[in-house]
């Protein structure tokens, strides 16, 4: 009997509660929204500006890779040009140091071939040995 004594103000307190929990939760939450705003706002642009500081890093170092690489291959024609030339002197020179070429520059000059070569012998004592021609 006691038990049903209590039982209006069992579902009296039950009514406090419910409303004392809708007033704090009401009271917990504050109209936060435009703050909100404001940190995504803030966000967007700081994403924004890293993204567009990237690319145009990206861009300034593909303009350097670009420029080094016609660098590059101006480089190589010119490495190839001089190789060339390279090549062409040392033919000129074999050309021009060949006997027959010796000899006809021999001639020209007025030299005659030898019928018979001295030699020198330089070891010890200089001598000349073969015949002598004062001719």
């Amino acid at each position: 009997m006691a038990i049903a004594a209590f039982a209006p103000a069992i579902t009296r307190s039950k009514e406090r509660i419910v409303e004392k929990t809708n007033q704090v939760a009401l009271k917990i939450v504050s109209n936060d929204s435009e703050s909100k705003q404001a940190d995504r706002k803030f966000f967007a642009v700081f994403i924004s500006l890293v993204g567009v500081a990237g690319f145009m890093l990206l861009l300034v170092i593909n303009t350097l890779l670009a420029q080094d690489a016609f660098e590059l291959t101006r480089l190589k024609a010119e490495s190839r040009l001089v190789s060339d030339q390279r090549e062409a002197l040392a033919r000129a020179i074999e050309k021009s140091s060949s006997p027959s070429a010796l000899a006809h520059s021999a001639m020209v000059l007025g030299m005659r071939p030898s019928d018979s070569p001295v030699f020198l012998n330089l070891d010890a004592k200089p001598k000349v040995s073969g015949v002598t021609n004062n001719g």
